[in-house]
């Protein structure tokens, strides 16, 4: 079921026949798609349907999981993700992720931003005050946060940890951004906020994001995803999906018959 949307843009991420296993219990059935580069793709879904698990096989976070076999194929930019010799740490900082709940180091807001371009070798205090306020500029955060640089990042609001979180993702140099339900634990102020940035960072990163807020996936996406029960049901452009899906399983989901 590939790539039956048709965006003229170059493809970031084909996935092929993904299956994943905990133990023997299957939670991803032979997924097949194709993610554009600098669009938003959503992936809905009821809860347990495998949205953040695949999520997570795109940047081999699986592999932290005791007891998980996993089958297929991730190209990206036409490299195997799952090959053998593919450092997994060079892919993570190329595919970054932003998780549900913000989780910003107990270190002061610049510390949080430098951390992964020091653990890169890069130790000159001017190129890591660039790299600190392009990020948080970035992240749309500079402005609130610049003259509490030094300040614990624990003391930033909700919506700040997010953002924050955010900038340090982008402070080494991803090309795609995962993110797992960034906004479920936001007030809807802080969600804008984090929904508006989205849309300013897909100029530059290819963005996946997996939701439960339909009217987000509706407001933010390019395309979304619609999975369930493991199986990926139906993919296509946004519009399309939420206003003349091609399957009644989307249809009633989406309308808020079942899940």
């Amino acid at each position: 079921m590939l790539n039956n949307y048709l965006f003229m843009d170059e493809i970031k991420v084909k996935v092929k026949d993904l299956s994943l296993y905990y133990g023997a219990s299957q939670a991803l059935k032979k997924i097949s798609m194709e993610i554009p580069e600098k669009k938003v793709t959503a992936f809905i879904g009821p809860s347990g349907c495998g949205k953040s698990t695949f999520l997570r096989t795109l940047n081999r976070m699986n592999d932290l999981i005791d007891n998980v076999t996993i089958e297929g194929e991730v190209i990206i930019d036409n490299t195997n993700i799952y090959d053998k010799n593919i450092d997994v740490v060079n892919l993570r900082k190329k595919v970054g992720m932003i998780f549900q709940k913000s989780n910003p180091f107990a270190k002061s807001v610049y510390d949080n931003i430098a951390f992964g371009p020091r653990i890169n070798g890069i130790k000159q205090k001017s190129v890591l005050d660039e790299i600190v306020e392009r990020s948080l500029r970035q992240a749309a955060i500079w402005d609130e946060i610049k003259d509490r640089l030094f300040n614990s990042a624990l003391g930033l609001s909700g919506g700040q940890q997010q953002r924050l979180c955010i900038a340090r993702t982008l402070a080494v140099n991803p090309e795609i951004i995962l993110m797992d339900e960034p906004a479920s634990a936001l007030d809807p102020i802080s969600t804008s906020k984090i929904e508006e940035l989205i849309q300013e960072l897909k100029k530059e990163y290819t963005i996946i994001i997996v939701t439960h807020n339909m009217q987000q996936a509706a407001r933010t996406s390019d395309l979304t995803a619609f999975f369930y029960m493991g199986d990926l049901v139906e993919m296509n452009k946004t519009e399309i999906i939420f206003s003349n899906p091609a399957k009644k399983q989307t249809e009633d989901y989406i309308s808020g018959r079942f899940g």
